[in-house]
């Protein structure tokens, strides 16, 4: 008796198409601009940040302490000739 020989199946990989290579195109696209927004934002947050060293003004309301009555009051006359 013979035995057949077992056949192998030959797999052809299936032809890519061209809707993927479309779409990937496109996300890489997509992707690519994604990040270019992404870089303008953050150049965009650096130039816009507070410089270091400025001046900062505070401005404050000091309340005048109660003051006593002198205990004695003096007098000083200044006299000047010219020379």
């Amino acid at each position: 008796m013979t035995v057949p020989a077992p056949q192998h199946r030959v797999r052809r990989a299936a032809p890519r198409r061209r809707r993927s290579r479309v779409l990937r195109a496109a996300l890489v696209v997509l992707l690519g601009v994604l990040a270019f927004l992404l870089g303008v934002a953050f150049a965009r947050t650096l130039d816009e940040r507070p410089k270091p060293g400025g001046t900062v003004t505070s401005v404050r309301t000091l309340e005048p302490l109660p003051q006593e009555a002198p205990e004695r009051t003096v007098t000083i006359t200044v006299t000047a000739t010219q020379p």
